[in-house]
């Protein structure tokens, strides 16, 4: 890739969210910067353009808030700042102004035309630069060198009952890795706040290295025979995962973890998982209690578990009705779920009202892999029928397929079939997400989030109500 790049031609701007790198260029000198290097270069300019912004239109209102939002979760409520993506309602997730399907165009893959890596994903999402080949080959090299978990942490996950949820477990490694905390030894010392992000960035670094390792050994404890290959020095990110896990000779496998580690990397600010480590770690907690923190919430079943529960019921209704049944017998079944009282999982976002781009990109791989799949077939139809039967029902304000309605498939397809390890997965992925926003928070020196509650009876006394 030309070391000459795009990159945003607005003065003064570090970061583009919503301009498209593309239209514009930055020139890097023969020897690749690292990551940190890079980050340690854009930390002087963005924090003089966050306090520049908030100087001119720091009273500026972003929106008001209504009872109704305040009782219904703070849906909708404009009051986060997150750098790494945007969510449009129409228009899907955007990483650093990249729709999904350009970063799958810009952003280095393994292979010739293949999924873009999340290495590649990590360094849009932290710089808000597409990085060359030679910059996430790096990447890649350098977590592998981070990968390796302390032998107590080993012991810790290895001592687990195997009833114990694999997302518990995973929280579980995450926290004990606490221990490893440069940020907390450092904080301890008395390190000046200018720097907080440097041992940030380095703890943040760790965790996403290691999370291979305890992901993986948290499977082959659970599923398998408890051995645990080693991490390969030369290999991708991907790879990886994918050895540790146990599939790593199926290149296609490899390829699917590529795309999956990076459509569910990131989805905006206000998701809980997001939401959790950004607050978390507005407390100065270390990001391995910020991102345990985050594994927790995607652990419910209204976030990351979704995505077990979408194929369980897709399951049940093929074990129900058949993987060949009729557009009537679908819609009966359909009809059936909702005169009971109960949804369409998969299906609906409490933001997008279109099909998400994240369950197209999963479509896609499909129709390229695995458009003979029996499974797969059967949720094609699903995509189809579902959206006018919702609309026909008249409750549901998006009735298009959402990120959770294809992953499942694709998993089971090549042999992961264990569900309640799904999102762990996710876990692995929304770590960049995350993790990425943690260290601009500290690096922005951003404060202590702390918004204002009221009961309901001060909110019946504001509004005169008996």
């Amino acid at each position: 890739m030309s070391a000459i790049r795009a990159f945003s031609s607005l003065k003064g701007a570090s970061f583009r969210q919503q301009t498209p790198l593309r239209f514009a260029a930055r020139t890097y000198a023969s020897q690749a910067k690292t990551l940190k290097e890079r980050f340690a270069e854009l930390l002087p300019e963005k924090q003089a353009e966050v306090k520049e912004f908030r100087k001119n239109y720091g009273n500026k209102v972003l929106g008001e808030v209504t009872v109704d939002q305040a009782y219904g979760g703070m849906r909708g409520i404009k009051g986060l700042v997150w750098e790494g993506s945007v969510l449009d309602a129409e228009e899907g997730i955007r990483f650093r102004g990249l729709t999904i399907p350009e970063c799958q165009q810009q952003l280095p893959g393994a292979v010739e035309g293949g999924e873009p890596l999340p290495e590649s994903l990590f360094w849009l999402l932290v710089t808000g630069e597409v990085p060359t080949a030679e910059e996430v080959k790096g990447l890649s090299a350098e977590w592998a060198a981070r990968a390796e978990i302390p032998e107590f942490v080993e012991e810790l996950l290895d001592r687990c009952p195997k009833t114990l949820h694999p997302m518990s477990q995973f929280a579980l490694a995450v926290n004990a890795l606490q221990h490893e905390s440069l940020f907390a030894k450092a904080y301890a010392e008395g390190i000046h706040k200018s720097n907080y992000w440097d041992p940030t960035f380095e703890d943040a670094m760790n965790v996403i290295a290691k999370l291979p390792n305890i992901a993986g050994r948290i499977y082959r404890n659970v599923y398998k025979d408890g051995k645990v290959a080693s991490i390969e020095a030369d290999k991708d990110y991907s790879y990886n995962f994918s050895k540790v896990l146990g599939f790593h000779e199926n290149k296609d496998f490899v390829e699917l973890m590529r795309l999956y580690l990076t459509i569910h990397s990131d989805h905006e600010g206000g998701n809980v998982s997001a939401h959790t480590s950004h607050l978390v770690g507005s407390a100065l907690s270390d990001p391995y209690l910020s991102f345990a923190a985050a594994l927790n919430g995607l652990a419910g079943p209204l976030h990351g578990l979704a995505n077990q529960e979408v194929l369980r019921w897709t399951l049940k209704l093929k074990d129900t009705i058949g993987v060949d049944a009729s557009e009537e017998q679908i819609k009966k079944y359909l009809w059936d779920t909702l005169n009971g009282g109960q949804v369409v999982p998969g299906y609906g976002h409490a933001v997008l009202r279109k099909t998400d781009p994240r369950y197209t990109a999963q479509r896609e791989f499909a129709l390229k892999h695995l458009p003979d799949d029996p499974l797969f077939g059967l949720v094609s139809k699903l995509y189809h029928i579902i959206p006018g039967v919702l609309t026909e029902h008249g409750k549901t304000k998006n009735p298009w397929p959402n990120v959770d309605a294809h992953s499942g498939v694709l998993l089971q397809y090549y042999g992961l079939v264990e569900q309640d390890y799904y999102t762990v997965l996710f876990g692995v992925s929304r770590a960049l997400g995350c993790l990425s926003q943690v260290c601009w928070a500290r690096g922005l020196g951003l404060p202590l989030e702390r918004p204002k509650s009221y009961s309901t009876a001060h909110l019946k006394k504001m509004f005169g109500a008996n």
